[in-house]
């Protein structure tokens, strides 16, 4: 399948990498001319094992290119994957979604019929069922669906958990959408990893549940790592000892100067505002931010 990917950032370039490895024809467009001067070259402007790699292999079989024209790129692609960053918005904890809409008003007027747009940007629950609204509205005609497929990719260890995923998560709402996704993933179905099709909805807030629970699960550690401090107990013990309850997880469970990165503190951050959006206090999450920063303290 041809495929068209939007952004050749951390998530961009390691999708795009990884699903021409899966034999698939990938374009990555960005519109960074120095970036894609860089990738065309194979040379990888970010460290990530295995990475460089896989590029230059999947460059000289000819199934993955780089570029800055978006027109062009998408001639023939049955797949358009948005991989567009959404920080937190100057001013407040919402995501900033001004980059997304921004690709997604450059991209309507371009797609052909039977395109499908991939979301794999961290988006607020709602978020693709207003891209699918705009391109109806402007495209009423166009056959065409959006698909959320929210990434969990981790940083050191992207290219393992692109290829051998815990799990894929695809919001589609048509059946269409769910077929092409399901062709574009058949790799990992032979291999027998996981693969969720849900609605848009469930698959936006998959994203953000999990990663709320992950940064939970830091905050509680370095909570009690203050208890075991003043009754003088061993806080990698009790870790362990916790960590071996299967039902718990070793996992996230190693306390800390507390989380940070690209994507928990914005994401919990974002999450708490989406609560606010629906009138509901995320009480545990909010609570997860503060030890948190009282951690960093």
């Amino acid at each position: 399948m041809k495929i068209t990917v939007i952004g050749a950032g951390y998530v961009g370039l390691v999708s795009g990498v990884c699903l021409s490895d899966f034999g698939h024809e990938v374009s990555c467009v960005d519109n960074n001319l120095e970036r894609i001067d860089y990738l065309k070259k194979g040379q990888v402007p970010i460290y990530e094992p295995g990475l460089d790699i896989l590029l230059r292999r999947n460059i000289q079989s000819e199934r993955l290119k780089f570029s800055e024209d978006l027109a062009g790129s998408l001639i023939g692609s049955k797949a358009v994957l948005l991989a567009v960053g959404t920080p937190s918005r100057r001013g407040d904890s919402q995501a900033d979604l001004s980059f997304l809409f921004s690709a997604v008003n450059d991209l309507i007027p371009l797609l052909e019929e039977g395109m499908v747009l991939v979301v794999k940007s961290t988006v607020p629950v709602g978020t693709n069922r207003s891209i699918l609204k705009l391109i109806q509205k402007k495209r009423p005609s166009l056959k065409t669906d959006v698909v959320s497929n929210p990434e969990f990719l981790r940083e050191g260890a992207a290219i393992d958990d692109f290829m051998r995923p815990d799990r894929v998560i695809i919001g589609h709402s048509s059946e269409y959408g769910k077929k092409i996704m399901a062709e574009i993933y058949r790799p990992l179905y032979l291999r027998d990893f996981p693969i969720v099709y849900t609605d848009l909805e469930s698959a936006e807030l998959i994203k953000y549940a999990s990663n709320a629970f992950l940064a939970t699960k830091i905050s509680f550690i370095n909570e009690l790592a203050e208890v075991a401090e003043k009754v003088g107990a061993d806080i990698k013990s009790i870790a362990k000892g916790m960590g071996l309850d299967d039902r718990i997880g070793k996992k996230f469970l190693r306390a800390g100067p507390g989380y940070g990165g690209s994507c928990f503190p914005k994401d919990t951050l974002a999450f708490v505002e989406m609560g606010k959006a629906l009138d509901l206090e995320l009480s545990i999450i909010k609570t997860t931010i503060n030890v948190n920063e009282k951690t960093k303290q």
